[in-house]
Parts: structure tokens; C-alpha cells; sequence
């Protein structure tokens, strides 16, 4: 199962390609936020991730609920942290 999963902007990496860092339940990962681009994206941003991508912005509290609602799915959740933790977008890559 691929899910959109919240998470907050760390750091933006590099503001040329559109690179973020993500915090995603304390996994850190560099992932890409030029669907974003028009949204000027920064660091405490809350945004939905999937496949690498930042697909749209949200607000603090829909991220709340969303985690909520993810914890609540067990291992589905689980699953797609570890799938997010074993996957990065490095600057060499690009």
C-alpha cells in the first residue's frame, strides 16, 4: 500500500531543485517539493509525501488528525514508514 504521509520541512536543501529535508515520525529524509513550487514551501511546513514527492501543503492540525488516523491502521502505517526510511533522494542523484 503506498499512502501520502505527513511531514514537516526540516530544511530546504537546495532551493534550485526543489530539495527539502522532511521530518516524517522522526525518520529524516530528502524528498522534492517542486509540485510545490508555486506555494513557497519553508522550513515548518506541514506537507503530504508520497513516493519522494511533497504533493500538497497542509495545515498543522489536518497533519494531526492525519497521523491519528494513520496510527490507527497498524500495520499498513508501519509498513509505509519503513518504505519511507529506506528511501532517499540524494543530491548526487539529481
Amino acid at each position: 500500500m503506498c499512502l501520502g504521509i505527513p511531514g514537516q520541512i526540516v530544511e530546504i536543501v537546495d532551493p534550485g531543485a526543489y530539495l527539502a529535508k522532511v521530518d516524517v515520525n522522526g525518520i529524516r529524509r530528502t524528498i522534492s517539493v517542486r509540485l510545490l513550487a508555486e506555494q513557497d514551501v519553508a522550513a515548518g511546513d506541514w506537507v503530504l509525501v508520497h513516493v519522494g514527492f511533497a504533493m500538497a501543503k497542509i495545515d498543522e492540525g489536518e497533519a494531526a488528525l492525519t497521523i491519528e488516523a494513520m496510527r490507527k491502521m497498524g500495520q499498513a502505517y508501519d509498513d509505509e514508514l519503513a518504505a519511507f526510511d529506506s528511501t532517499a533522494i540524494t543530491l548526487e542523484s539529481r
